[in-house]
């Protein structure tokens, strides 16, 4: 018995069948990269939190506006909350994460172009 190092053609993959693999695979990163961005999951945090913080500032009572020297706190709080998570998400609007572009690799079929051409 001879201890042989696996064959990559042995296994039924062609160069051809690795590289589509690679470009799905880099396909589906891109996707997920798109859908979590950091942006996104920042800018509907602070809408969410500053949407609560907000309505606590509204329902607060004299005596939490007195305990903060005369200033609704919660109130100014929540609303630069709510201008900060909305910047994000029009920031995200405005300018989306760019797709990869993608790789163009000469196959053994392709022939490279004559000069002049």
């Amino acid at each position: 018995m001879t201890d042989q190092s696996p064959n990559p053609g042995s296994f039924g993959y062609s160069e051809k069948d690795v590289q589509r693999e690679v470009s799905e695979l880099q396909q589906k990163s891109a996707t997920a990269a798109r859908i979590f961005d950091l942006r996104r999951i920042i800018g509907g945090l602070f809408v969410l939190y500053g949407i609560i913080v907000t309505i606590t500032g509204i329902t607060d009572g004299q005596a939490a506006i007195d305990k903060a020297q005369g200033v609704n706190i919660n109130l100014w709080t929540g609303i630069a909350m709510l201008l900060l998570g909305v910047f994000f998400l029009v920031w995200l609007t405005l300018r989306p994460t760019p797709p990869p572009a993608p790789e163009i690799t000469p196959g053994p079929d392709d022939e490279p172009a004559a000069p002049g051409e």
